[in-house]
């Protein structure tokens, strides 16, 4: 929680609120939601770009894990992207994070916007993860930042209600980030699920 200083917080937020043309995607009982992939935040929202790059990050998570990690490549779409949960029902079903390289792969997300509308209150999507048995709901609250690696950790997010809007910066690390060929062209094919068939040729 309080992630960032407040001033840090609020030019990252308010450039986000700048970015409304979503990609939106829709997976039959398992995903709803948009999405804004980091081809696109490079012209869009250059401060979340330089922020993912940032060495100060990168130190920071490489202390948490106790290993040395990188970005992943700028051709990786969800290397850093916008998640939108704005419409009702937007969600993502129990998962998995496939890792397509080498090295050891993380999910970092910062939570930009969470709140719904008709109260002062945070929205009804939750992130809950399993753990011994048991779903765990990690507090969201705007300002945190969720680290964890997603291969080994089962993890969903509720369906959110009418009048409510999240918005999550996602950011992935690697300990090596090199791909073989098989995997690159599974990966593109993965990423058709957020970012449309374009993907196919990032």
């Amino acid at each position: 929680p309080d992630f960032l200083p407040p001033e840090t917080f609020q030019a990252l937020q308010e450039q986000v609120l700048t970015c409304q043309l979503t990609e939106r995607s829709y997976l039959p009982s398992h995903k709803k939601g948009g999405t804004i992939a980091y081809e696109r935040l490079h012209s869009l929202a250059p401060k979340l770009v330089a922020f993912y790059q940032s060495a100060e990050l990168r130190a920071l998570c490489s202390r948490i894990i106790g290993e040395t990690v990188v970005p992943t490549p700028i051709y990786d779409q969800s290397s850093c992207s916008l998640l939108f949960y704005e419409k009702p029902n937007d969600h993502i079903g129990w998962h998995y994070d496939y890792n397509f390289y080498h090295g050891r792969h993380f999910t970092a997300l910062l939570s930009i916007v969470n709140q719904s509308t008709e109260e002062d209150r945070l929205s009804s999507a939750k992130l809950i993860i399993k753990k011994n048995g048991q779903d765990i709901v990690i507090p969201t609250s705007p300002n945190s930042l969720v680290l964890f690696e997603g291969a080994h950790i089962c993890h969903k997010v509720t369906p959110l209600g009418h009048q409510e809007r999240r918005i999550l910066l996602s950011m992935t690390f690697c300990t090596n980030p090199k791909i073989s060929l098989i995997k690159n062209q599974i990966r593109k094919i993965k990423d058709t699920a957020y970012f449309g068939v374009r993907a196919l040729w990032t």
